[in-house]
């Protein structure tokens, strides 16, 4: 059974892993330059100070996590061992109860994850030539509304 709660101090490692794993597997893009700069960053910085959704298992086991704010999902990282089990569209589930329309940024080339949000009735609304860190990784604006 899958739950989801808040985050804790305690759970920055296996967030940490879950980022990275999830990431070696979908952004085949990102130079190894870049992936090493962008895990400083979300080791250091991100997952140290951001409140997230955790999807945990009976063992109260991270297996996935969303950061939002308002209305804008600006992180859902699953495990990929646990990719294809329904637990990011859980995550999706938990924000859509707010009661307003979704908004997300996705790399262009994480066509993985463009199809997920494509499913899911997110739609392109926007593209951006560069990330949110003015790095070469175009970005698209995609709404549910």
């Amino acid at each position: 059974m899958i739950t989801i709660r808040l985050s804790r101090p305690e759970d920055a490692d296996r967030l940490f892993q879950i980022w990275r794993s999830a990431v070696e597997a979908t952004h085949d893009f990102l130079t190894p330059e870049d992936l090493e700069f962008i895990s400083g960053q979300v080791r250091e910085a991100y997952l140290p100070a951001a409140s997230l959704h955790l999807a945990v298992d009976r063992d109260d086991r991270p297996l996935a996590f969303m950061g939002l704010d308002g209305d804008m999902i600006d992180t859902l990282f699953v495990d990929p061992a646990h990719h294809g089990r329904g637990i990011g569209r859980l995550l999706i589930g938990m924000a859509r109860a707010q009661g307003r329309p979704l908004r997300v940024d996705v790399n262009e080339q994480n066509v993985r994850a463009v199809g997920f949000y494509e499913r899911l009735g997110f739609r392109q609304i926007g593209r951006s030539p560069l990330d949110s860190a003015g790095m070469p990784y175009p970005l698209l604006h995609l709404s549910e509304a």
